[in-house]
């Protein structure tokens, strides 16, 4: 892409794929733009232009071809290319993440799973073995790594950062609610479940006073 795009519309990527993936489960070939908005809640002018950030894909009188728009869009997001994710805390929320077979489904593999309780080493969740935090150096140095996931109690998480920055480890999925000191070099994903529900309380505050 030669062309600057927002953070915005790059935001908006996923759930234009994820919509395109149901409709074609649902063996629905094309569609408009105005009948894609009526699903997703977004003008469908908003949705011709975010595409057209990246080439024309509808015809007039046409609309999208469903499966061809839903391919492009993964392309665009690179879920054609393999990532390989090492999740670092093995406690419930990193299992979970690490049992979420829909990953695989979108090119993200789990390859490695790290923690400091002794009493978890050995133990597999999905065919991947949990393996001790002073394993990890010699793993990456020998498997190609892509993403870091933080899993881990905020107090350890920052700990880890230098170790992931000196291995060159080029991404991280940050789910240890604080905000991590990195390189420039280095992209992050802040993951803040507790925002979420934040949100959640005050929209419902918000119905209450009504």
């Amino acid at each position: 892409m030669s062309k600057d795009i927002s953070n915005a519309v790059i935001r908006r990527m996923p759930r234009y794929y994820r919509y395109l993936g149901d409709l074609l489960e649902k063996g629905i070939e094309r569609i408009s733009s105005n009948d894609l908005s009526a699903l997703m809640n977004v003008t469908a002018s908003q949705i011709r232009q975010d595409l057209n950030n990246f080439g024309g894909f509808g015809q007039q009188g046409y609309g999208y071809n469903v499966k061809s728009l839903h391919k492009t869009i993964g392309t665009i997001l690179g879920l054609d290319i393999t990532h390989h994710v090492v999740i670092l805390g093995a406690g419930n929320l990193g299992r979970a993440l690490a049992n979420f077979v829909q990953f695989e489904r979108r090119g993200f593999k789990v390859v490695g799973l790290f923690d400091v309780n002794p009493e978890l080493k050995g133990r597999s969740v999905r065919n991947v073995k949990i393996m001790m935090i002073d394993e990890f150096d010699g793993f990456v140095k020998e498997n190609k790594v892509d993403i870091a996931a933080f899993t881990m109690p905020r107090d350890k998480a920052q700990l880890m950062v230098d170790k992931v920055v000196s291995l060159k480890i080029p991404a991280i999925w940050n789910f240890a609610n604080m905000e991590l000191s990195l390189p420039d070099d280095v992209i992050v994903e802040n993951v803040h479940l507790s925002d979420s529900l934040m949100q959640l309380s005050y929209d419902l505050a918000k119905r209450n006073e009504k």
